[in-house]
């Protein structure tokens, strides 16, 4: 039997008009050295913030990150990259993707809403199609090529006892997108699971991982979300498209990333009203048939004085404050939280 590690001690906090890039933007913004933001928005309330931002340079960044410039998506055609109308069509919700920030290549796209949060309107989101900065648990640093889905958004929240758990509640919206966008595609069914805290699995190697931030101002907490899948790139494990080939081959049709996030945002707009109103006791049993945990018999560490103490338990579920709970052969309970990234 095979047994994963974990230490009980160390825990860790956790129809539209076309919309794309004309030839001669594109070349003004690859003659600079400036971050390029590109600001979308699914109906013209959305836009009307586009234009204010812009008009007002409004979004920064960390001071070490280049020089910020500014597009409307109205300004650009002939996009090759991420379809803003593709994704601005396939959205239907009423909050959370509405305003969309595009970059072509981004340190990072949590600094971008991080760093604004104030400024954009809540469930706004930026996408980048090269992310060389991103973000991970214990301060890893992720590069990420093209053809990763890579987007972060804002939530804000006010009860601060269930912000922890807000990563489960979008790593379940993810799973369920991939389901969603296959059976609307005709596609075969992809399994993707959650690895507790924040991994996203298929086929035993890691596609994709979710990371929260926030801070508590004006008596709200500011939550920041991040999201990396790996949609269209093989490497450095495996992608969603590699493995709907093998499952396929004589297929050509295969998953966008434009299709997964609005998918992405309508699968969690309805699970975060689930999970405000009712709790994370209305969704347990759908992560639970997700993730890859129920059963599992892992290696809990103790550290006793000077000495580290082995003792093998079976995990049960999540607690209320959402960390795992777990039985051991003498039938206590713990708790157990992260070490790290094992």
């Amino acid at each position: 039997m095979q047994l994963a590690y974990l230490s009980r001690f160390i825990s860790v906090r956790p129809s539209l008009r076309r919309l794309s890039f004309s030839v001669t933007a594109a070349a003004a913004m690859d003659g600079d050295d400036s971050c390029r933001l590109v600001l979308c928005g699914k109906s013209s309330v959305e836009n009307d913030t586009a234009k204010r931002l812009k008009n007002n340079n409004a979004l920064k960044l960390p001071d070490d990150s280049p020089k910020v410039s500014l597009f409307l998506a109205s300004e650009m055609e002939n996009d090759d990259s991420f379809s803003l109308s593709l994704f601005m069509n396939s959205l239907s919700t009423s909050r959370f993707g509405r305003f969309l920030i595009w970059s072509p290549r981004l340190s990072s796209t949590h600094d971008v809403v991080s760093h604004n949060f104030s400024e954009l309107p809540v469930g706004s989101v930026c996408v980048s199609d090269i992310q060389f900065k991103g973000r991970g648990r214990t301060k890893n640093v992720w590069e990420s090529p093209k053809g990763c889905l890579m987007y972060s958004f804002t939530v804000e929240m006010e009860d601060g006892r269930i912000v922890p758990l807000i990563q489960y509640v979008v790593s379940l919206a993810v799973t369920e997108a991939v389901k969603d966008v296959c059976d609307n595609k005709g596609l075969p069914y992809i399994d993707v699971k959650i690895k507790w805290p924040n991994d996203l699995y298929l086929n035993g190697l890691k596609v994709g991982g979710i990371l929260c931030t926030s801070t508590y101002r004006s008596r709200k907490f500011h939550v920041s979300v991040g999201v990396g899948l790996n949609v269209d790139n093989d490497q450095p494990t495996t992608c969603l498209n590699a493995v709907l080939k093998e499952i396929s081959p004589a297929s050509s049709v295969l998953l966008k990333r434009e299709e997964i996030i609005a998918a992405f945002f309508h699968k969690f707009e309805k699970f975060f009203d689930l999970f405000i109103d009712q709790g994370f006791k209305s969704l347990e049993e759908l992560y639970y048939r997700t993730w890859l945990h129920s059963g599992q018999r892992v290696i809990v560490e103790d550290k006793i004085e000077d000495q580290v103490v082995q003792n093998v338990v079976t995990i049960q579920g999540l607690t209320s404050s959402g960390y795992l709970l777990a039985i051991g052969d003498d039938y206590q309970m713990c708790e157990l939280h992260p070490d790290g990234n094992r």
